[in-house]
């Protein structure tokens, strides 16, 4: 089942990093803040992060700007914020038409929770996924989480 393969951390954990229900598209977002609160929002209906766990990523936004470049956004919890996360995961939010990151357009919100150290492992394996051009451009208008899930799950 394909919502069932595993982005599987260096620990082993069986709980998936990556699920389909994860991923949103086509999304429509107010503010930075609002995109923030929705990437939040599937990390806690997927089961990896508490409810408090969407406040401590609007506070890592506050201290500092979580836009990687390239149309992407990785909003992540504080140090304080970890007691929330119950599995290292993301979550995936696109916004065709973009979501302003101080002065940048987000097109891709991945939100990461990450138990212990692997929310860093987590980026260097998006990064990696994300580095090829043609791929990331596709990601960012597909209307098809199948397409992103696969992206990243490879």
């Amino acid at each position: 089942d394909a919502g069932e393969a595993k982005f599987v951390m260096a620990t082993g954990s069986k709980f998936p990093v990556l699920n389909i229900n994860s991923i949103k598209v086509g999304a429509k977002a107010a503010d930075k803040w609002d995109a923030i609160s929705e990437a939040g929002r599937l990390l806690v209906n997927g089961g990896y992060v508490g409810m408090e766990y969407i406040d401590a990523m609007i506070e890592r936004e506050r201290i500092t700007s979580t836009y990687l470049g390239f149309g992407i956004a990785i909003p992540h919890g504080t140090e304080k914020g970890k007691r929330e996360v119950y599995h290292t995961g993301i979550s995936i939010v696109q916004y065709p038409d973009g979501v302003m990151f101080d002065g940048e357009r987000a097109h891709l919100v991945i939100g990461i929770a990450g138990v212990g150290d692997e929310h860093l492992e987590v980026l260097a394996r998006v990064s990696e996924a994300l580095q090829d051009e043609q791929l990331l451009e596709r990601l960012k208008q597909t209307s098809d989480p199948i397409e992103i899930y696969n992206a990243l799950n490879k």
